[in-house]
């Protein structure tokens, strides 16, 4: 008898446990970089970037993030229930983006992720949230401009990356592409001459020229050679998360939010940016 009376009273705590389990929040527990609410609610929130894209994603030497994608995504964990300091920025390389969202490794990405096709068959995106263009960054004193022909001429380019692709596939299929795993490193290529010019979105190159260690050495050729739409990446199939990050979007350009961050991140390069483009309007 006193065996079956303390098993019953096991059993009586054991459903109280799991009343009150389902009854109050699991915040404490939930991975806000992979399988949380979209909402927030959990301590961190972790967000793909990138760390060495000067007025885009970079990791300054104190530590600090910086640039507009930085400012994108800071104002929509914001609206998410994340204050900056619940954030944890991951670096997420071109060739890994869909890897990492597939892991769960973060809970979205903004990074100068050009919206595709063919990455739509990996993962969702919200936006587009800035539309940039494929160009050349040359040396100053470069002869290529618009008519220059590109085969046969030595660029850089970061794997992964649209810009290379569009490269092999349209722009100059004879080219002497060379890809590198960061723009830092098409950077330092283009320093030596070892590369005739770096090919990527022209907010990226604007970012690198207005550097002060690189003002006066290189410039944009303004070729506008593609359209970059740039969205932010969500797990495949979590279209909460997708509504939840357009609706911030949406407000960070009405209450000028999004305008503010182009000034500070772009400004200093001069560059035309295009107006902030309409959710789901992805320029072909």
């Amino acid at each position: 008898m006193k065996l079956r009376k303390a098993t019953a009273a096991a059993a009586t705590a054991l459903v109280l446990s799991l009343t009150a389990t389902a009854c109050g929040g699991d915040d404490s527990s939930s991975d806000a970089g992979s399988d949380s609410s979209s909402s927030g609610g959990g301590d961190t929130i972790k967000i793909g970037i990138k760390y060495d894209q000067p007025g885009l994603g970079l990791k300054e030497p104190s530590g600090d993030f910086s640039g507009f994608d930085v400012d994108v995504a800071t104002y929509v964990a914001g609206e998410l229930g994340f204050e900056p300091d619940q954030i944890e920025w991951v670096e997420t390389k071109s060739a890994d983006r869909e890897n990492a969202l597939a892991r769960g490794d973060v809970k979205f990405i903004a990074a100068t992720y050009s919206i595709t096709d063919e990455r739509k068959e990996k993962v969702d995106f919200a936006g587009p949230y800035l539309l940039a263009h494929q160009d050349l960054l040359v040396k100053a004193d470069s002869d290529i401009a618009e008519g220059t022909d590109l085969n046969g001429k030595k660029l850089c380019s970061v794997t992964g990356s649209t810009s290379a692709q569009n490269v092999k596939d349209e722009i100059a299929p004879d080219a002497q592409l060379q890809q590198r795993s960061t723009y830092s490193e098409c950077i330092s290529s283009l320093q030596s001459g070892a590369v005739d010019a770096l090919t990527t979105d022209d907010s990226i190159l604007a970012g690198f020229a207005s550097q002060e260690q690189y003002q006066g050495q290189f410039k944009l050729t303004n070729l506008k050679l593609s359209n970059e739409n740039y969205g932010i990446g969500v797990k495949k199939g979590d279209t909460a998360t997708v509504n939840s990050i357009n609706e911030a979007l949406e407000k960070m350009v009405s209450d000028g939010a999004w305008q503010q961050a182009v000034t500070d991140n772009f400004g200093p390069a001069e560059y035309k940016n295009e107006p902030a483009p309409a959710i789901g309007n992805v320029v072909s």
